[in-house]
């Protein structure tokens, strides 16, 4: 889902505010004020379109009266050489919303790109590409978002949205035995994950009351060791049914091999943390 406009506004005004726009003593000197321009926001490396909406926000916060003309949509692919919007208006305006316009299409784009390149790698398969919380502080909603445009899915949004058992979790607390007491003393009303980083681990948690195991840092053929152990864990109690995560290790280069049977999501960091922004430029037409 497309993040709330009014969170988005809120994003766009405090980076334009960062960036000085409404000071742009670059502007002020050339007396650009008393121009207008048209321009074109114009792709330089091709992938997939993220941030349309995001951009076009910037410059109506810079100045509402900047007309802006959309050649692509979101999910898109594009090319270098295209054009992805056409802008006509101040000169000032357009160009103190220019920068912060730009880093948000080529961070969100390079997002997008990156997510359909891993779920064009899982194509074929029943495998889920997720993401994570290793995102940009203050703008996880618009990477998030951009995920989903690569044809990606959300793992959780945030603490609050599902309990995630991880490795220093359970260290603190006294293992995977300790958990599994916790879990008969009290089930939790929210729906529970734990991280395993072993087959052993995992054995000490078949037939827990949990609702996905997440698969850390596993080999594939460790994958497969833990994708049959959980079957048949399954079959011997048929309300035992997590989902399987695996995560750690996973590349564009080595997704395939972790697309096995019985696998329902991989979750990969590099989406948002080791995105490359897609270049764009904005250019302004000669008078």
């Amino acid at each position: 889902m497309k993040p709330d406009p009014e969170k988005i506004r809120r994003v766009v005004e405090d980076a334009l505010a960062e960036d000085g726009a409404s000071d742009d003593v670059t502007s002020s000197y050339l007396e650009l004020v008393d121009y207008t321009a048209e321009a074109s926001i114009v792709a330089g490396t091709p992938g997939v379109v993220a941030g349309i909406d995001v951009a076009a926000t910037v410059f109506r916060c810079a100045d509402p009266d900047i007309r802006y003309d959309t050649r692509v949509t979101d999910g898109d692919s594009i090319a270098p050489g295209d054009v992805a919007v056409r802008l006509e208006g101040r000169a000032g305006a357009i160009l103190a919303g220019e920068r912060v316009a730009l880093n948000f299409l080529q961070r969100l784009s390079g997002i997008a790109t990156q997510t359909r390149r891993f779920v064009d790698a899982a194509a074929g398969s029943e495998v889920r590409i997720l993401d994570t919380r290793k995102t940009t502080p203050l703008i996880r909603a618009l990477e998030k978002y951009a995920v989903t445009v690569g044809g990606g899915y959300n793992h959780r949004f945030n603490l609050s949205d599902l309990i995630l058992v991880k490795e220093n979790h359970l260290r603190t607390i006294g293992g995977v035995d300790a958990l599994r007491k916790r879990l008969r003393q009290r089930k939790p009303q929210q729906r529970i994950e734990v991280e395993v980083d072993s087959i052993e681990a995992l054995g000490m948690l078949l037939g827990a009351p949990v609702d996905r195991i997440m698969l850390d840092n596993f080999t594939p053929d460790e994958i497969r060791t833990a994708v049959s152990r959980i079957g048949k864990a399954s079959r011997r109690d048929g309300t035992f049914r997590p989902v399987i995560e695996v995560s750690g290790g996973v590349t564009l280069e080595n997704v395939e091999q972790y697309c096995i049977e019985g696998v329902d999501d991989i979750s990969v960091g590099a989406l948002t943390h080791s995105a490359t922004p897609l270049d764009f430029s904005l250019e302004v037409l000669e008078r």
